[in-house]
Parts: structure tokens; C-alpha cells; sequence
């Protein structure tokens, strides 16, 4: 893989300080301007990496590396960056604080739907959206770690004040939004003969069976789902229990874009204030879904567990919503693979229950699908299968190919898939809103390296990291060039040179953080051995015997005891080969390697020997 995946974190993180901390002060607001996801997308630039990649912390000020501390000059010193960070953090979590509960609009990423009349309202702008819940759940998790790690130096009472109460505030935000997306968690239940239902069967209809057989098979297929839904849901669901309890009805689950219209409160949160009314569309949204997942599984990573960063009241709502995670994966992995033959998810695009259709659609399920691998549920999932889907989306979306005049492709791009957000309308006789998500690349590159990371086939392998790297030139003609934003992100009309869009000029952190996100994907690819195959391990198998064998014999001889050089050597010998032997599972080319320093140098002992011998 050619993708320099820490010199490109180090050179983001210089070009978001240059952009950002002028005079002592953080510059907050982007492309969109001002809100609760913008700014959080703007603060995990940073914090994300320095959280995720052991070898760029800066919360340890004698950990921190000679090259972290160029990069980052500007706010100071190994003592002033962390300090700073910490400003930076307290700066976000009191901004976006409404009457003592934590704020998740979407404010300025919010737009009016096309063909709609009317601007949007204020209390439009105020409704909070899956988004920021998902976001909010990173980057207070990535706070709560920072802190946690920073504070273990510090001998200044006042530092020690700060760092407890923005502990406070992070857990209180990251509590808050536990129970936003609980709340916006939603189970759609509909009649095969409905258009939802003729929709989802057209779909995964694969082989042409009759309409009654699909059906009946499919509900066969997720009766167990079902049964968690009905049995285990219990908090945040309203009456979806009942509709369940109609086995002969179909269902999809997910996340609604924001809090679902008729969702109850969660009774045992605590401290995070006003839990608002609900209003979103109670059916799933493939892209708000994804978000969610991608947000709720940080709150199970390894750094989470160690560093305890969960309280009792959080670890139950994780449970609830791990309960959630699960079906849903299991739920969206068996329609997206369901039959023989031919995957649904392989006959493109994807067309959702509403009747659209879109090749962003397929990404999105492909990330579900991917993502569950490995699970009990879900570990019969062809990996490389999903890498050449991939491969044939990065086609489609004209990444590795070039796209034709007035290509429809690009659209996935600029201005990207546009959500209708049902429900929006509802709020001070508004437009309804629209949500436009355009990092389709970078979603596309993130699983690509997920299924890289996943397989045991090196040839595959190989060729899915060289894949990646095709897809990642094309991300880097897109990092910004303007003067102010230099080195940020996106700016598609540098690739995309026959659309009407005039460049944007100044960076977007929705697509900055996001490749911050795809190169912390890249680090763990790197930091994942290839599975060797069984010819590599045969072979290495096969040197090391003869190696040992080779030199047993030697010391059997009592070559290493005719001088103290030879003694020396013998020991390097018999270090080489305990290596080898310690690597022949996980790294059998290494192993071959040594075993073949050791057959070398055996060989010259035994050439001088016989050199020896013919001389007297």
C-alpha cells in the first residue's frame, strides 16, 4: 500500500491549524458554517488520530513524537498542544449546551428540499438529527480517553478543576446522545402486496421464484430477528411490538434521520435535560443507519473497555443499543446476501422500500455487510466477494474510471445523494428539509481497506490494497489548493472538471474528518499482518528443519567450542533459529529468511572444514 498514512495525518493536522488557531484562537465553521457536527467534524481532525494511532498521541507530553511537534508547532510545545486541545474541547461542549441539555441540531446543514418554496425556519434549524448524535458519540468517547490519559500528568489544581469538569460535560453530552439514538431507532413493518413490500421482494428476487415462496422464505429467513425485535425491544420503541406480532407482515430496521415521531423518553437518563419530541418518518434510513452503527460501535472498542470510560448508567444504554446494532447488522446482511446464486447487493443500484434507487445505496449496504463479518451471525459473508463489488462501485462512480460528458455519476459526488427528511415539515409551517451526503469515495476507500484488512488470501489482498491506492489518487486531486485552505478537503471540481459547480474554495469538515477516518483505516491495515499461505509456510517449515537439523549436527561435532569467534557465531545461529521458530505461524517469509541466514552460514563451516581436510 503506497498510502503514507502518517505523513498524511501530520500534514492535515498542520493544514487544520494553519486554518484554524489564529492570534490564540480557534477559528471554528467551515464550508457550512456554524453547527454541532460541523464543529465536532473540526475538533476530530485532530483528536480522532491522536486517539487512534498509538504513535501520534499527545496526551503524554514525554510520549509525544519529534514529528507530532513540528506538525503541530504552532500551538506550542509538547506542554501547550494537549493544554490547547483542551481549551479547544471546552470551548465546543459549552457552546452547544441549550438550558443545561446538550445540543445536536443540524442547524446550517440543513436545506430547504428542492422544490420546496420558503426558507428554512429557525426552529427548523434547531431539530437535532442522528448525525451529531453519531458524531458526538466519537468525540466524546475520543475526549473522555484524551483526558483520561492527560490528567495523569498534571500537578496543577487548576488544570485538575478543567479536566473534571469537561469530564463532566462530555459525559453528559455522550449520555444525551445514547438516548437520541435509541430514540431514533425504528422497526417499519408493511404487507407484501404494499408498494414497500412489492419493492423489497423485486429487490431480492434473484432467481424469479414466485412471490408467496420468496416471501414465505424470507420470513423464515428473519424469524429470529423478528423475535429480538418483539421480544428484547423494550425501551424507545412505542407499540412497534405489536405490529411484529403479524408473522405474516415484512419489516426493515434501522435509524430514522432524527428522533422518531411517538418515541417515549427513556426513564433512566439522567442529567441531560429536556428529552424532545420526536417527528422523523418512522422508517429507516439506509445512510443514518450507517451513521449510527459506525457511532455506536466506537462505544465497544478496546480503548473504551481499558480506559473504563463508560458509567453504570451509560453501560446499560450501550447494552440497549449493542442489542440494536446486532439486529440490525444481522438484519440488513441477510436480505443484502439472501438466496443462492447472485447477491441482492450485487444487482445495482439498491432500491430502498420508498421506491429510490442509487449506486450510494449499495455502498451504504456494502458497508453494513462488511462490517459484520467476523460475527457469528454473519461469518459465511465472502469477504473478497464484497472487494469486487467494491471495485465495480468505484467503476460505476467513476473513481478509477473516467467519467463521459454530462455524466450522471458525478452526481454521487456533486452535489451528492440528496435525503428527504420526512417529518421536518411538521415544524413552524416550514419546508420540509433535505440532508446531502457526498463522500462517496471516501466511504467506498474506508470498506475497501476493511476487506483488505480481513483477508487471509495475500493475492487478494495485494490487489485490493493497490485498488485503494487508485481510489486514494484520486482523493488527493481533490485536497484543496486555494491559499486559505490549502491541504484540506474537497474540492471534486479539481477531478470533475465538466461540472457547472464552481469550486468551493473553502474546506469542508465533513470531508476532512472523513478522511482523517479513512487513514486511521489505512494505520490498521498497516498494523494487521497478511495471513501467509500454506506453500509460504511449507516452505519456511521446510528451511527451518533442515536449519536445525544442520546445526544440531555442528554442535554434536563440537564446532562451536573450537574458539571464542566460532562461539560467538553459534550463538547468533541458535538466536536466528528460536526467532524463526517464534515467527514461522504469523510470519513464515520472515521465518524463511532467517532459517536461510543460518543454512548460509552453516555452509561456509562445513566448506571450511572440508577445505581442511583436503589440505592435510
Amino acid at each position: 500500500m503506497e498510502i503514507q498514512t502518517r505523513r498524511q495525518i501530520l500534514e492535515i493536522w498542520r493544514a487544520t491549524v494553519e486554518y484554524s488557531y489564529h492570534g490564540g484562537e480557534w477559528t471554528w465553521g467551515g464550508r457550512s458554517g456554524r453547527n454541532s457536527i460541523s464543529d465536532a467534524e473540526q475538533l476530530l481532525t485532530i483528536l480522532y488520530p491522536a486517539t487512534a494511532v498509538e504513535s501520534l498521541k499527545v496526551d503524554s507530553v514525554d510520549q509525544t513524537a519529534d514529528d507530532v511537534l513540528e506538525y503541530l508547532r504552532s500551538l506550542g510545545n509538547a506542554l501547550d498542544i494537549p493544554r490547547r486541545l483542551v481549551t479547544f474541547i471546552g470551548d465546543y461542549m459549552r457552546t452547544y449546551l441549550t438550558d443545561g441539555a446538550p445540543d445536536f441540531s443540524g442547524d446550517s446543514y440543513f436545506e430547504a428540499e428542492d422544490g420546496e418554496t420558503g426558507d428554512v425556519k429557525t426552529e427548523q434549524r434547531q431539530l437535532h438529527v442522528v448525525d451529531s448524535y453519531s458524531m458526538s458519540i466519537t468525540l466524546c468517547l475520543a475526549t473522555l480517553g484524551f483526558l483520561r490519559v492527560y490528567r495523569q500528568g498534571l500537578r496543577s489544581q487548576r488544570m485538575l478543576r478543567e479536566i473534571d469538569e469537561l469530564e463532566e460535560l462530555s459525559s453528559q453530552r455522550l449520555t444525551a446522545a445514547m438516548v437520541g439514538l435509541l430514540r431514533s431507532f425504528t422497526v417499519n413493518t408493511f404487507d407484501p402486496s404494499e408498494p414497500p413490500g412489492q419493492a423489497m421482494c423485486q429487490m431480492i428476487n434473484q432467481t424469479g421464484v414466485a412471490t408467496e415462496i420468496l416471501v414465505r422464505n424470507l420470513l423464515q429467513e428473519l424469524a429470529e430477528i423478528r423475535a429480538g425485535l418483539r421480544q428484547e425491544l423494550t425501551i424507545g420503541m412505542g407499540q412497534v411490538a405489536e405490529e411484529l406480532d403479524n408473522r405474516g407482515r415484512l419489516f426493515e430496521c434501522g435509524w430514522s434521520w432524527g428522533v422518531v415521531d411517538g418515541a417515549p423518553e427513556i426513564p433512566y437518563a439522567s442529567n441531560i435535560g429536556h428529552q424532545p419530541a420526536g417527528l422523523a418518518e418512522a422508517r429507516p434510513y439506509l445512510y443514518f443507519t450507517v451513521t449510527a452503527l459506525d457511532g455506536i460501535q466506537d462505544l465497544f472498542s478496546e480503548r473504551t473497555r481499558i480506559l473504563g470510560l463508560l458509567n453504570e448508567e451509560q453501560q446499560r444504554l450501550a447494552r440497549a443499543l449493542q442489542l440494536r446494532w446486532d439486529l440490525t447488522r444481522q438484519f440488513w446482511a441477510k436480505v443484502a446476501t439472501f438466496g443462492n446464486g447472485r447477491w441482492p447487493l450485487e444487482d445495482l443500484p439498491w432500491v430502498t422500500t420508498d421506491g429510490r434507487e442509487s449506486a450510494y445505496y449499495s455502498v451504504l449496504l456494502t458497508s453494513i455487510v462488511v462490517e459484520g463479518i467476523g460475527s457469528e451471525k454473519i461469518a459465511d459473508v465472502d469477504v473478497e466477494r464484497i472487494g469486487r463489488l467494491l471495485e465495480e462501485l468505484a467503476n460505476r462512480g467513476r473513481i478509477t474510471r473516467r467519467p463521459m460528458k454530462e455524466d450522471r455519476a458525478i452526481d454521487l459526488h456533486v452535489p451528492g445523494m440528496r435525503l428527504r427528511l420526512i417529518g421536518s415539515e411538521k415544524v413552524a409551517e416550514g419546508p420540509r428539509l433535505q440532508w446531502t451526503v457526498s463522500s462517496f469515495t471516501l466511504l467506498v476507500l474506508k470498506r475497501l481497506l476493511r476487506v483488505a484488512e480481513l483477508l487471509d488470501d495475500t493475492t487478494a489482498r495485494i490487489r485490493f490494497l493497490d485498488l485503494a491506492d487508485m481510489i486514494w489518487t484520486h482523493i488527493e486531486r481533490r485536497r484543496m489548493d486555494s491559499p486559505k485552505a490549502r491541504g484540506l478537503w474537497d474540492e471534486p471540481t479539481q477531478v470533475f472538471t465538466t461540472t457547472s459547480f464552481t469550486p468551493y474554495e473553502v474546506p469542508s469538515w465533513y470531508h476532512t474528518e472523513r478522511v482523517i477516518e479513512v487513514l486511521v483505516a489505512a494505520a490498521n491495515v498497516t498494523q494487521s499482518l497478511p495471513a501467509g499461505t500454506a506453500d509460504l509456510t511449507g516452505h519456511a517449515q521446510q528451511l527451518l528443519a533442515e536449519a536445525e537439523h544442520l546445526f544440531d549436527k555442528e554442535r554434536l561435532r563440537g564446532t562451536s567450542d573450537t574458539g571464542e569467534q566460532m562461539r560467538e557465531s553459534f550463538q547468533v545461529v541458535g538466536a536466528k533459529l528460536r526467532r524463526a521458530r517464534e515467527l514461522i505461524r504469523d510470519r513464515p517469509g520472515t521465518a524463511s529468511v532467517l532459517a536461510g541466514d543460518v543454512l548460509r552460514e552453516l555452509d561456509t563451516v562445513d566448506a571450511a572444514r572440508q577445505d581442511t581436510a583436503r589440505m592435510t
